[in-house]
């Protein structure tokens, strides 16, 4: 078996010198109370855009899922293995969490594969088979006439997250507490270059900057 990487050995020598002292309570009242954060994420995987770190979260805040492109699938309760699923079903059922935040963002390896229509990747094309959930049966995606290849990227990567939250609505448990008011969806968008973060406004159906809602 090949040497544990260096640098994350390093990167824990660290964390129990610098960040576990200060947090070394918290820790430990997790460790007997067990986890009750008050947010799901359910994030892209890119390595860039870790939630914990956009929302500068302590441990036991945020229950986070993560896969290419933070894409949710619809309701399907068949016999296959549904990682996304189970993640949602615990947070709800169990957690009872108050906030499920969908965050996509810039430069989506998934989504550009998507809309690029790479060749798989390997036999079992993987990532084409999970990113052909992104449309709907009959549906067709493209770009508009005038409309430039990054702002095509752009829009579909931001379409991700409302057909995430569009589909988090097909699973039952969901969508009753929604309807309740026990629980909210929200949608975010981070730009990776800039450190911007966007979230979704659901009247005007469009993206604002925070920074423009803090000036509000």
């Amino acid at each position: 078996m090949a040497p544990f990487p260096q640098h994350l050995l390093d990167g824990y020598r660290a964390f129990t010198s610098q960040r576990l002292p200060t947090e070394q309570t918290r820790y430990r009242e997790l460790s007997e109370r067990g986890q009750s954060p008050a947010v799901m994420v359910i994030g892209c995987c890119d390595s860039r855009v870790s939630p914990e770190v956009i929302f500068d979260a302590g441990p036991g805040e945020l229950f986070v899922v993560r896969n290419v492109a933070n894409l949710v699938p619809v309701f399907q309760p068949d016999g296959g293995a549904h990682g996304v699923s189970a993640a949602l079903e615990y947070a709800v059922q169990v957690l009872h969490i108050k906030h499920i935040v969908v965050l996509g963002h810039a430069q989506c390896g998934g989504i550009r594969a998507f809309i690029d229509d790479i060749d798989p990747l390997s036999p079992g094309d993987f990532i084409g088979r999970w990113m052909a959930m992104f449309i709907k049966p009959g549906e067709k995606v493209g770009q508009r006439e005038h409309e430039t290849r990054q702002d095509f990227t752009t829009r579909i990567e931001k379409a991700a997250v409302f057909r995430s939250l569009e589909n988090l609505m097909t699973f039952p448990f969901v969508r009753s507490r929604v309807e309740r008011g026990e629980m909210e969806l929200h949608g975010a968008y981070f730009g990776v270059a800039e450190g911007s973060l966007f979230v979704l406004d659901p009247e005007a159906k469009e993206f604002r900057s925070v920074t423009e809602l803090v000036r509000e």
